[in-house]
């Protein structure tokens, strides 16, 4: 979506794309959680109840009470548009069936089957965030007479500063290097053998959603845990959003360094 050709204002097209990278960022966090928990479901059942916890607690504490936000805040607005009033009503009642799969994760009576119901709430998510940015926002943004602004600053106030947080860092992707290379967390003597931990393999994963994903994932990951990231370019950009958001918190060592491939060991220490 081009919400700076859509939108009627440039603060409109601000509030489009705020909305836009929040979505990006829970469809992200959501997936690499998601993620964790479908390795752990065959590997180490026991991990994966501890995964499994903290991936329900995630819906609860924050994607449940954005999809509330929506309903009283965003909906209203699109009801307000000929065209988007079906659309808001289908979203509407698309929360039933996400709040329907939290509830089947949160009683699913093994590993698999959270991770079955889980994969299941991650792909009606992403549908439904999808939906909001291609197709409501645009027909808000793009609304004389309606603020889609003033939307964005209700849900921000039902959810807090989160929604302008972004993909928990600034540094672009071309600049990682000069920006702090991998931001303090690096132990760069490489090789030696991967220890048996789940593995992210990042490289089909959209790009939007790629920081997202590793925040997500490396979320689920208790101390003294860690990932595997399998990635097509050296991830410094990434490591260094890492330090940003979580200092401390995760040493890095890398045992593939390209030219097609890197591969990093990524602990929680």
């Amino acid at each position: 979506m081009n919400t700076v050709t859509l939108a009627s204002t440039p603060d409109e097209a601000a509030a489009a794309t705020a909305a836009e990278t929040y979505h990006t960022r829970l469809a992200g966090e959501l997936a690499g959680r998601v993620a964790m928990l479908r390795q752990a479901a065959e590997r180490d059942p026991g991990a994966a109840e501890d995964i499994r916890t903290g991936l329900v607690d995630f819906c609860e504490r924050v994607l449940l009470p954005y999809f509330a936000a929506e309903e009283t805040v965003l909906y209203p607005a699109a009801h307000q548009v000929t065209e988007a009033r079906l659309l808001a009503e289908s979203l509407i009642s698309e929360r039933g069936g996400i709040l329907a799969l939290v509830g089947a994760l949160r009683a699913a009576p093994t590993a698999s089957a959270a991770a079955a119901e889980a994969r299941a709430l991650e792909v009606l998510c992403g549908e439904h965030f999808a939906k909001d940015n291609d197709l409501v926002l645009p027909l808000l943004a793009g609304q004389p007479g309606l603020s889609l602004s003033a939307v964005v600053a209700g849900l921000r106030e039902l959810c807090g500063p989160d929604l302008d947080a972004g993909d928990g860092g600034t540094v672009p992707e071309e600049d990682g290097e000069r920006a702090g290379g991998c931001g303090g967390v690096c132990g760069c003597g490489g090789g030696g053998d991967e220890p048996e931990v789940p593995e992210l393999d990042v490289r089909s994963v959209p790009h939007a959603l790629r920081h997202a994903t590793v925040f997500g994932a490396l979320d689920s990951v208790r101390v003294g845990g860690g990932i595997v990231l399998v990635a097509h370019h050296d991830p410094l950009p990434l490591l260094a959003q890492i330090e940003q958001r979580s200092p401390g918190r995760f040493f890095v060592e890398y045992t593939e360094r390209g030219p097609e491939v890197w591969r990093l060991v990524i602990t929680h220490r």
